[in-house]
């Protein structure tokens, strides 16, 4: 192995800027300028004529059909129906996903019995499972909910599983002198540990949970906004189509917000 000669300096690597440093003022004028660019250019499409208002209509009409639904009373209901779901699912899902994900990180023989086969379920399309909890639940909002836990299940389990498996053996060792075992070990001295990878795998799986909804909201959905947005398709209403997928993108955007908050707020304790 070749050495470095005496009197010279090994370079350091470049450090990326961490975001905590940039002011936040800055911080949101820079997140909020890429969406007024493509709000400008999708203006100017459409004031240009490029596209039909039935293939983009200009945001003018978007907003009027949100007001439209707002009068009717029933874009308010879309939101927290669709809301309520995948918070429900997300709950259920990332609970199993640590849980499924503990077991098979912590255990070898779980990791050889159960590794495989749900690595080969993760593959598995959001759209297969539809018919098969059609069949098993019904058309209820239990199968609606089950199927956004599903999709949100697989990246809290195999972040858990993968992080739990690295976790720096002297911590454990040292936790176990203190008298530390089985669950209480898991909690107070490994997931703290594996913060950071829990905490990704929660907002990986909230942001699989918002793209599950639409397919939830196949299973004979008569309101939410995987409804909204199907119905709009067959019925040819653009303007309410574009409206449910901006709505949605908020939506997932705000809900990762608060879960980092919460992220913020779990370090400042166990960090």
């Amino acid at each position: 192995m070749s050495r470095v000669p005496r009197g010279r300096r090994v370079p350091r690597l470049s450090r990326v800027p961490r975001l905590s440093r940039v002011p936040r003022g800055t911080r949101w004028a820079a997140g909020i300028l890429v969406p007024l660019l493509l709000l400008a250019l999708w203006q100017t499409t459409t004031a240009l004529g490029m596209f039909t208002p039935v293939q983009l209509p200009p945001p003018a009409d978007v907003l009027a059909a949100g007001a439209d639904l707002v009068q009717r009373g029933q874009l308010g209901i879309h939101i927290w129906i669709s809301t309520q779901r995948v918070l429900l699912g997300f709950l259920l899902g990332a609970a199993a996903g640590l849980a499924a994900g503990a077991l098979v990180g912590l255990s070898r023989v779980s990791a050889l019995l159960f590794g495989p086969t749900i690595g080969a379920f993760r593959a598995v399309p959001s759209l297969a499972w539809v018919p098969l909890l059609l069949l098993w639940i019904g058309i209820g909002e239990n199968s609606k909910v089950l199927l956004i836990a599903i999709g949100a299940f697989f990246p809290v389990y195999t972040t858990v599983a993968l992080a739990l498996r690295h976790v720096d053996p002297h911590l454990v060792e040292a936790g176990r002198a203190f008298g530390y075992g089985g669950v209480r070990l898991l909690l107070t001295v490994q997931l703290p540990a594996i913060l950071p990878a829990v905490v990704s795998g929660l907002r990986l799986a909230l942001a699989q949970a918002w793209l599950f909804l639409v397919a939830a909201e196949l299973l004979a959905s008569s309101m939410g906004l995987g409804f909204l947005l199907i119905d709009s398709q067959n019925n040819g209403r653009t303007d309410r189509l574009l409206l449910a997928i901006v709505l949605l993108a908020i939506l997932g955007k705000v809900t990762d917000a608060v879960l980092g908050l919460a992220q913020r707020a779990a370090e400042r304790r166990w960090t």
